[in-house]
């Protein structure tokens, strides 16, 4: 995997920023600024993970459900809960999100110069790796946009 398809998932979620105000109850409990905010605090959360990590320490021990999820391309609904660190504020800003977003592509162009074992800490697939990392991301984002769309269809 790599940049241009986290990239065009940044631009995807760019281009609802003007729709953070709405929702739909019957396809989330959170509005879409709430899913736009999370995942750029996934983003900018993870890459900030993988430079302050030390490639000596990472370990091989990708659970096989992240092999699973991976290989399948999609994470399913419902089934996580967003860590404290990466959920979105009561009240999500559209300037705060503006903001996040120039981080996020900052950021991510800051992978490809990173050690390929700078890692993160999932809670459930373990440790990911940079060479990883690309993948995860566009999952992570595509999980969210198809949420976002869902909402925008009904």
């Amino acid at each position: 995997m790599n940049y241009k398809k986290v990239k065009k998932t940044l631009d995807k979620l760019n281009s609802n920023i003007n729709n953070h105000a709405i929702s739909n109850p019957q396809v989330s409990k959170s509005s879409i600024g709430w899913h736009i905010d999370h995942s750029l605090k996934v983003i900018n959360n993870v890459i900030i993970a993988l430079h302050k990590s030390n490639p000596e320490l990472y370990k091989k021990n990708f659970s096989f459900l992240g092999k699973v999820f991976f290989m399948l391309g999609f994470f399913p609904r419902g089934k996580a809960k967003a860590p404290k660190q990466v959920k979105p504020p009561e009240i999500i800003l559209k300037e705060d999100i503006i903001s996040q977003m120039q981080l996020a592509k900052t950021n991510v162009e800051t992978i490809s110069k990173l050690h390929k074992n700078a890692f993160f800490k999932h809670p459930f697939f373990g440790d990911i790796n940079s060479k990883r990392i690309y993948r995860f991301l566009e999952l992570h984002t595509n999980h969210h946009l198809k949420i976002i769309d869902d909402i925008l269809k009904k």
